[in-house]
């Protein structure tokens, strides 16, 4: 791995590796020992033009674990705040860093980052999607059910960027995946076409107790993700209903995990006391978001 800017890059065999690594240094974190992998002497930049709490809580430990040096760049600081270009700003940083994370709007902000500053990129979040969190899902999973064969995978809500990288990072991972969507939000249309090509293994239906049936694990997120404040509203309208209650649990199968990215509005996509019977699961997914970067942050940077 140079980079990683999208779940369709990898190929099942890298997505392995990551969960293989993760699970390694996590297993040395919790022994209370130092990471056999190593960044010593290496300095990760960490551009963020989104606000964030997990993403930049778990890159700065996690570079700090792996011997290296995280140094935050808000977007207001920087001249791209002022219109530099993301090209001329990325010549710079490729002759000062040794990796990058970036954590913004447009999917095309960090290709361009790629392309032109020679150094590793790591997609933090964009608007098209989220690598890291889906990653730390997957880990997450295979902790709880031990892998993903036969496993059934949902996701319910806004077929926004957590949904574009679940459904490819679920499906590469060996699960089948079923998502439910208002027809008016579903996710891209190049996603959609991901997904078809696995046949039966994937679905998409408008009713989320379709969608449910017979899961193994059931994710959510946010109706309105950063940037769509003004359509909470006309959201709210559009998702009503999309909520993982005890209603929709009933139709997946024993023991069914359930999964948010976080922040969670308890009430909208879930109840709290779905929310809070599974808290230990969900908790444990925010954790595994510094194991799963930690592995991708060596596989990415080490020399």
């Amino acid at each position: 791995m140079k980079s990683l800017l999208t779940m369709e890059q990898l190929s099942k065999k890298e997505l392995f590796e990551i969960l293989d690594i993760a699970t390694e240094m996590k297993a040395e974190t919790k022994a209370d020992k130092k990471n056999t992998k190593n960044l010593e002497g290496m300095t990760l930049g960490m551009i963020f033009q989104k606000s964030s709490t997990r993403t930049r809580v778990s890159f700065e430990v996690g570079m700090q674990q792996l011997g290296g040096y995280p140094l935050f760049l808000s977007g207001n600081d920087l001249q791209l705040g002022r219109g530099e270009s993301i090209k001329d700003t990325a010549r710079v940083f490729g002759r000062y860093l040794d990796g990058i994370m970036i954590r913004t709007f447009k999917q095309s902000d960090v290709e361009e980052l790629a392309e032109y500053s020679g150094l590793p990129i790591i997609n933090g979040l964009t608007d098209y999607c989220h690598p890291c969190q889906v990653l730390a899902d997957l880990l997450t999973i295979k902790e709880h059910k031990g892998g993903f064969d036969g496993l059934k995978a949902c996701y319910i809500g806004d077929g926004n960027n957590m949904a574009n990288s679940l459904l490819v990072g679920c499906l590469l991972a060996g699960m089948s995946f079923s998502i439910a969507t208002p027809e008016a939000y579903k996710p891209c249309e190049h996603i959609m076409q991901v997904g078809e090509s696995y046949g039966d293994k994937f679905s998409w239906t408008t009713d989320i107790f379709e969608a449910a049936k017979d899961a193994d694990v059931i994710f959510t997120d946010v109706w309105a993700s950063m940037g769509q404040e003004g359509e909470a509203e006309i959201r709210r309208k559009a998702f009503a209903g999309y909520c993982i209650d005890e209603k929709l649990l009933a139709v997946a199968n024993e023991g069914c995990m359930v999964q948010h990215c976080l922040p969670a509005h308890k009430g909208d996509e879930i109840t709290e006391d779905v929310f809070e019977a599974h808290a230990d699961e969900i908790f444990d997914e925010a954790e595994n978001r510094l194991h799963a970067q930690k592995a991708v942050l060596w596989l990415c940077m080490h020399k």
